[in-house]
């Protein structure tokens, strides 16, 4: 039943139709038709689509089967909430690779959805005969294709954010959620970069935000002064008003300045932002940075953890007109540099042994550290975060940039 597979000239006009049939059908559709056009494909009694929640911790399978046993309803949809710790599921995302098990309803193959090492859920196939190397290869690959399916046809519905939604959303919550970038890890030839967002129970207005442009990769990290909504308003005033700048294609130092004008102009006296904004030029492989009253990033190099000794300006919003130091930022091919919030750094949170933890996940990928920090201060904190705890991790590799980037699982078969 999976001929169509072993036969690569066979297999290309199959994706090609599954892709036009997936264009044809709603936004809302799309995986449905998605699933039965790869069970026809494949041969295979059952596919379905997880996509990981917003807190990381939680599949959701989603489907059309309003009857399920403890799944979350809405109309005729169903989101179904599967844990991940210690699951198939959870080895999956952490070394991005197809697993394939025998159950009694017969063979379940459970592949990675992701795109640019950024974990978006995971994809269960039930077949009837085990698959061949080649037909797992394929089956990866069409996991991946799942992932661009979901990345388009999320921008059309809000079917993907209900399911993401194990549990409410404050409107505070909501206007931070909406500044986050729509991928938290990007997976890139000369570097890799994740960041996590562990909100407290009133948000205490942390962001974190990039982008990766032809030559230059993009950074910053802030924390608005107070909580809930106007937390969430000042850091969506300066948030806003740095990407306004830097897609007007302002220098780093233009970029901060307008942006620190805009906040004080919008902003009550005295409200204020700290944060980081950092520009990596990736054909000089060198680094600058802003830092505006907000505590130094870590550098991992060699398997020594230091703290990076920045000079402080005052945080953006305070004073309008003011100046700020741009400062060189040293990298090395194999440094990891993790930037992160006072939230991570809270008397509350003081049991976390940054430098240990940074040392023991070493061989991780950034999503995984990233979630490893954000798990480590839940634990210590009892799940009482008294701020957001917001952490940004960035693996240099530099190069030209020819490094093999589409496992998402490691950086051991980087060649700077």
């Amino acid at each position: 039943m999976l001929t169509a597979m072993s036969d690569w000239e066979g297999w290309v006009p199959d994706l090609r139709t599954l892709l036009e049939r997936v264009e044809a059908a709603p936004p809302v559709d799309a995986i449905d038709v998605a699933a039965d056009e790869l069970a026809r494909m494949l041969g295979a009694r059952e596919v379905s689509l997880l996509v990981a929640d917003y807190s990381g911790r939680i599949l959701v399978r989603l489907g059309r089967t309003p009857g399920a046993a403890g799944g979350r309803v809405q109309g005729s949809e169903n989101a179904e909430s599967v844990p991940l710790a210690g699951t198939v599921y959870e080895e999956v995302l952490r070394t991005q690779q197809v697993v394939v098990r025998e159950l009694d309803e017969g063979i379940q193959v459970t592949a990675p959805v992701t795109v640019r090492g950024d974990a978006i859920g995971a994809m269960d196939l039930v077949l009837t005969t085990r698959p061949t190397t080649r037909q797992i290869a394929d089956i990866a690959g069409i996991g991946h294709l799942l992932g661009h399916i979901v990345v388009v046809n999320r921008r059309y519905t809000d079917l993907f954010e209900w399911g993401q939604r194990t549990t409410a959303l404050s409107l505070s919550a909501e206007i931070q959620r909406r500044l986050l970038p729509a991928a938290f890890t990007c997976e890139a030839g000369q570097c890799t970069l994740a960041g996590w967002l562990e909100p407290a129970s009133t948000v205490g207005g942390d962001t974190f935000d990039y982008a990766l442009d032809r030559g230059t990769l993009h950074l910053s990290i802030t924390d608005a002064a107070g909580h809930d909504v106007e937390a969430a308003m000042l850091a969506t005033v300066l948030v806003s008003a740095l990407r306004n700048a830097r897609r007007a294609g302002s220098d780093l130092h233009s970029q901060v300045v307008s942006a620190n004008d805009e906040l004080a102009a919008y902003s009550p006296v005295g409200w204020f932002v700290t944060g980081q904004v950092i520009r990596v030029d990736l054909d000089r492989e060198s680094a600058i940075i802003v830092n505006a009253g907000h505590p130094g990033p870590l550098r991992l190099r060699r398997g020594r953890v230091e703290e990076i000794k920045l000079a402080i300006d005052m945080p953006f919003g305070l004073e309008p007109g003011r100046s700020f130091q741009v400062q060189s930022l040293a990298l090395e091919p194999g440094d990891r540099i993790v930037f992160v919030t006072d939230g991570m750094l809270e008397r509350h949170a003081a049991d976390l042994d940054f430098h240990t933890t940074l040392r023991n996940t070493a061989h991780l990928h950034p999503r995984e550290v990233v979630h490893a920090l954000g798990a480590a201060v839940l634990r210590i904190t009892g799940g009482n975060l008294r701020d957001d705890a917001t952490v940004l991790c960035l693996d240099w590799y530099g190069g030209s940039g020819g490094r093999e980037a589409h496992h998402g699982a490691s950086q051991e078969h980087a060649s700077p």
